[in-house]
């Protein structure tokens, strides 16, 4: 009989963990009576960084920011969330930048909207149910970006 070679699942999951969590609340406590018949803006910043371990397991981190603000630019909230995982990537190594930058975030996502949407509950506001994050097209936007600085740091 000859043994079969065990193929290993492209991604593994070692590990999730709250890297760094902030929360502020500038204007507390008069910034609960003042947003009273006010929606505040809330941009969402997004970033993902992944750096290596060892062999083919990488730290992820996804950084999420949420500036929270009333129309005339006082700050409501401010959170800050660093979500890291710890993956075992194993795939060709043309797929490896997209699986850190893509699938990764895609699977620790939910557990940082969580975070944060628990995180202004507890503090006394809504709580914030980010909408779902086309990693994808975060993911394409980056290598634009990246092809377009080469091409110009080729032009001078």
């Amino acid at each position: 009989m000859t043994e079969t070679a065990q193929t290993l699942p492209p991604l593994i999951v070692n590990g999730q963990y709250i890297k760094d969590l902030s929360f502020e609340i500038p204007g507390a406590p008069s910034i609960y009576s003042e947003m009273q018949g006010q929606n505040p803006d809330i941009p969402i910043h997004v970033d993902i960084s992944a750096t290596g371990l060892r062999d083919n397991t990488f730290e992820v981190v996804l950084h999420l920011k949420v500036e929270a603000k009333l129309g005339d630019g006082r700050p409501v909230f401010l959170v800050e969330l660093a979500y890291g995982g710890i993956f075992t990537i194993n795939v060709a190594p043309e797929h490896t930048q997209a699986m850190l930058l893509i699938e990764c975030p895609r699977m620790m996502f939910p557990f940082a909207r969580n975070i944060i949407a628990d995180l202004t509950r507890d503090g006394g506001f809504p709580p914030l149910m980010i909408q779902p994050i086309d990693f994808v097209q975060l993911f394409r936007s980056r290598v634009e970006a990246a092809q377009a600085e080469a091409a110009e740091a080729g032009q001078h």
